[in-house]
């Protein structure tokens, strides 16, 4: 809204020129989403004590999560609202890629919020079917990826770009839709599973985004982009606003997620984050990227279902199912080996660092 109203005012005065400015918005977005998130959050958690939208603790976790029955969840809304808000106020809300990205933020947003609510507010509390829950997210993967794919001056969307090769491209052609379908699905899920401890999913989450907003940045700086000898995309600079509000509204939900945290983010906030963590990617073209530096989510993801399936085969071999981890996410195996909770957490975080690190070293080699 400020680039809409302000910018055109640069003809009567310089000063208005710096809403033209990308690092000037992007910082603003930053400040306005972490301040909001700061005041919003006590205001919601006092809400959701008093609705008793609270956290129920199931057998599949460790029993130390016993003591986190009856924290607040449903957090997501925070997350929600300050990127909203941060958004609508600091990007040019004509950009393409802005509209999708505000679209996954309401339509996963939405069918994390409806899980949330179905399980805190109904007698029964078993949540949305799962198959409705899957089918809403490659509903959403198909039309972003359609919608891509025909987007008329996008380039050749459905280039990946290759981290380690110069001007090296992998063309997926028509399989971009399907890709996209699961690109969406598979990470919003794998940070919904990463959301098992107090701070994992709000702080590895605001690292990876930090590694895209940089990516995001420089390929919408042409002198960057082509000192880099990367692709110049004009249009994802919006992107890194766009990021830049992400991370703020994570970190501010850190602020009163961290252990022992005060409220839990839900679906209502790890299905849009993980499906706006993969939607970058794919705008800048930089899905391989993001697998380097979201590889934690991965990483989660696979021990999930690693011992899931693992536990089908021996049952079917033996009779006897057999696990190969202690319990699943790989963050929970740690936990039953006696590793504390805020180590676990920090070293995950150190991990995202250093991964974020690796990728972005990357840049001089291609």
């Amino acid at each position: 809204m400020f680039y809409h109203l302000f910018y055109p005012l640069a003809q009567q005065h310089i000063f208005f020129n710096v809403f033209r400015y990308i690092t000037f918005r992007a910082v603003a977005a930053f400040i306005t989403a972490l301040l909001f998130t700061f005041f919003i959050g006590p205001k919601l958690i006092n809400v959701l004590k008093q609705n008793k939208a609270v956290e129920t603790i199931n057998d599949e976790v460790p029993d130390t999560h016993k003591l986190k029955q009856g924290t607040p969840t449903m957090g997501g809304l925070i997350i929600l609202t300050g990127i909203l808000l941060s958004t609508l106020l600091w990007n040019n809300l004509l950009n393409a890629n802005i509209l999708l990205l505000l679209l996954t933020v309401l339509w996963l947003g939405g069918i994390g919020f409806l899980d949330d609510y179905l399980k805190n507010f109904l007698s029964e509390k078993c949540g949305l079917v799962p198959q409705y829950k899957l089918l809403g997210q490659i509903a959403l993967g198909l039309i972003i990826g359609t919608a891509l794919y025909f987007m008329p001056n996008n380039g050749d969307i459905s280039a990946i770009s290759m981290p380690f090769f110069k001007n090296t491209f992998i063309h997926l052609s028509w399989f971009f839709i399907p890709f996209v379908i699961f690109m969406i699905t598979g990470t919003s899920n794998a940070v919904n599973l990463t959301d098992g401890l107090d701070g994992l999913a709000a702080g590895t989450v605001s690292i990876a985004c930090f590694g895209l907003g940089i990516m995001a940045y420089i390929k919408g700086h042409y002198v960057i982009a082509d000192y880099l000898n990367m692709e110049f995309l004009p249009e994802s600079g919006e992107v890194a606003i766009f990021a830049a509000s992400m991370i703020g509204t994570t970190l501010g939900f850190l602020w009163y997620n961290t252990r022992p945290a005060q409220i839990f983010m839900g679906d209502t906030g790890s299905l849009p984050l993980g499906g706006l963590l993969a939607l970058i990617s794919i705008i800048l073209k930089e899905e391989i990227f993001f697998a380097i530096i979201g590889l934690i989510f991965i990483t989660e993801a696979c021990s999930s279902l690693m011992q899931r399936y693992y536990f089908k085969y021996s049952r079917r071999k033996t009779g006897e199912g057999q696990r190969l981890f202690k319990k699943a996410p790989l963050h929970h195996h740690y936990e039953m080996l006696g590793i504390s909770e805020e180590k676990i957490v920090v070293r995950f975080w150190i991990i995202a660092v250093l991964l974020v690190a690796i990728g972005l070293g990357t840049l001089k080699l291609r």
